[in-house]
């Protein structure tokens, strides 16, 4: 007799399942894009079922996504692996001709193109020559010289700007010369991207990356370029350094012993690259990083971003670097120093990332300067590797805010216990209360809003996304009208523009956050309503059109904020001050008739008034505090009658 599972060992697998399985099996293999589809074609002519074949269909969509984004970090990966390549290139110090050839095949490589050159500046003639090719196919070509401000490179050359042309030979935003048309015709080259090589403020060549195609490149492409092109200038400094050492030991033995200083510099600067780059690729952090450099440089060490806010400091570094020294930084490429810091931009291509500041060191020497220089490119790279994963990061965790927040559709199954388990995994835990705040500000500054939000959600343990042009954030639970209120004030501040906040919540478990989005929706539209831009709140702390705006009015906890010191004071004393605040307004405000109607003097009345006035504040009678007066003591009458 055959067991249950012998009868499950031996029955055949179902076509569908059989399908999937091929699928998975291509995708584990590393197989193309383009090799999918019709592996998965194949299976589903086999499938007679339209369901199979729909799900099959959806598993291929979903395959050709992962494989998409398998691919994306391998290009990634193999972006940062030629920079740490570059990197390790130059700390061995090898033949600059072989460092620059390498450069270029990298750049030509990464960036996919037909062809990558490298030209540099010829001060005698005031010109650029071409100095390394590959993938060029034309003798004249290789041979081409640029006057400055000829044709894009000499244009990237004079201005110390990167520069992309889609079609170099019909675009007129550029000198064209006979001798440069003809050389790019012989060669055939159509899209065409050029940045500066400077070291310090000055401009000495520049690298191109050039297809035989007309071509965009993107933002990513130039920053790729740029650092490329940083390695390659540093390559030539070196060069040019390590000429005027050898240029020194055939003179005199005081440039002998320059020449020793300069050595024991270089080997210095290069084990510190090697050991910073090390670290990096080890995977450490940002503080670890800046404790290596603070070390290497016996000084106190900080590192912040581009705005300022410190990311790592190690002794006691300045809480914000000077402003003027770190735009001075940037423009010359060097390390500048102000007021007894010395501070180092810290750039990708033309992006500035952050900055470095050091104190400790009234005095820097070439060497060492040059060495803190170093310190901030292997930052940027470190940076850039934070930021792809803090982006990566903030996607996940905005998709999950956008599921968390849509409503679902009556009769429908709400899985809260798997949003609840992708929240966990995020560190987000929603059995505890959170709120659901929406944030808006003007549109130009709102890509703005939207990267401060998503590093105040990652900050304080959240999530933060958008949706409908609003900024949404699901904070831990404080007290929600403060919370808006902070976080309105502190946003606005560090964006320099009016940022209004609506709150809603707490709210406990996933399947209440849409209900707790569209009180905060209401909240935000009614404080713009108010003229309260650039104010936070919820809905309670609206007063009276908290209540009318909200899904269930907290009668009682309104009642109690508008007229809870009275009351207290009349269950303490047994005094009748809210009867005769309640009498006050029914004859008008008129303290001659509400005597009457209580059957008191009119000095008990004013008496009474006055302590009101001590308990409530002195703008009580104000119109727009006797109507939420009157409409608390009207509901407080309700509710008490209930």
């Amino acid at each position: 007799m055959v067991t249950m599972n012998e009868d499950r060992a031996v029955r055949p697998a179902r076509p569908a399942t059989a399908a999937l399985l091929n699928l998975l099996r291509h995708l584990a293999a590393g197989a193309p894009a383009e090799m999918l589809a019709p592996a998965a074609a194949a299976d589903r002519a086999a499938l007679d079922d339209p369901a199979e074949q729909a799900a099959l269909d959806a598993a291929l969509d979903a395959a050709l996504d992962i494989r998409h984004t398998l691919d994306q970090h391998r290009r990634r990966e193999a972006e940062l692996a030629a920079l740490f390549d570059t990197a390790s290139d130059l700390a061995a110090l090898r033949d600059t001709d072989a460092v620059l050839r390498a450069i270029v095949h990298r750049a030509r490589t990464l960036l996919g193109t037909d062809v990558a050159y490298l030209t540099l500046h010829d001060p005698a003639a005031g010109d650029t020559f071409m100095r390394v090719t590959d993938g060029s196919a034309s003798a004249g070509f290789q041979q081409l010289r640029l006057g400055m401000g000829e044709g894009l490179g000499g244009l990237v050359a004079q201005t110390a700007r990167p520069y992309t042309s889609t079609d170099y030979r019909t675009d007129r935003r550029f000198q064209h010369t006979d001798a440069i048309d003809t050389a790019v015709t012989d060669e055939g080259l159509r899209g065409i991207l050029g940045v500066p090589l400077r070291v310090g403020a000055r401009v000495i060549g520049v690298l191109f990356a050039a297809d035989r195609r007309p071509r965009t490149f993107t933002p990513d492409a130039v920053a790729l370029l740029a650092s490329l092109a940083d390695h390659a200038a540093v390559a030539l400094d070196n060069a040019r350094l390590l000429e005027e050492t050898r240029t020194a030991l055939a003179g005199l033995d005081t440039a002998n012993r320059t020449a020793r200083a300069h050595g024991e510099a270089l080997r210095r600067a290069a084990d510190a690259h090697d050991r910073l780059t090390a670290l990096v690729l080890r995977g450490a952090t940002v503080g670890e990083v800046a404790a290596q450099i603070a070390a290497l440089l016996g000084g106190d060490l900080g590192v912040h971003d581009a705005d300022g806010t410190p990311l790592a400091r190690v002794g006691t570094a300045p809480a914000t670097p000077p402003a003027d020294a770190v735009a001075a930084s940037a423009t010359s490429g060097r390390a500048v120093p102000a007021d007894g810091i010395w501070v180092c931009a810290v750039p990708a291509g033309s992006e500035l990332l952050g900055s470095l500041t050091l104190t400790g060191r009234t005095d820097l020497t070439d060497a060492d300067r040059r060495l803190f220089e170093r310190a901030a490119l292997v930052t940027a790279l470190l940076l850039l590797l934070r930021r792809s994963v803090a982006e990566a990061e903030d996607r996940v965790r905005g998709e999950l805010l956008d599921d968390l927040l849509t409503p679902r559709a009556p009769g429908t199954r709400h899985d809260t216990g798997r949003l609840a388990l992708r929240a966990r995994r995020l560190g987000v835990d929603l059995a505890h209360p959170h709120a659901v705040l929406a944030l808006d500000c003007d549109a130009e500054t709102r890509p703005r809003l939207v990267a401060e939000a998503a590093r105040h959600a990652r900050r304080h343990g959240g999530l933060a996304g958008t949706r409908d042009g609003h900024v949404l954030l699901l904070l831990p639970a404080g007290e929600c009208a403060r919370l808006a209120r902070d976080l309105a004030q502190a946003l606005g501040r560090r964006l320099g523009t009016p940022v209004t906040a609506g709150a809603a919540g707490p709210a406990t478990g996933p399947e209440h956050l849409p209900a707790a989005l569209a009180e905060a929706l209401r909240c935000l539209a009614a404080l713009h309503a108010l003229g309260r831009t650039g104010d936070g709140a919820d809905l309670p702390a609206l007063g009276f059109l908290g209540v009318l705006l909200a899904d269930r009015g907290d009668v009682p906890g309104f009642v109690r904020r508008v007229l809870g010191p009275v009351l207290d004071y009349d269950d303490q004393r047994g005094t009748e001050l809210t009867r005769t605040l309640d009498a006050y307004f029914a004859c008008g405000t008129s303290p001659a008739r509400t005597k009457d109607d209580l059957h008191v003097h009119v000095n008990t009345v004013v008496q009474r008034l006055d302590r009101v006035g001590r308990l409530l504040g002195p703008d009580w009678n104000t119109p727009a505090r006797a109507l939420e007066l009157q409409l608390a003591l009207q509901l407080h009458r309700l509710t008490r009658r209930a």
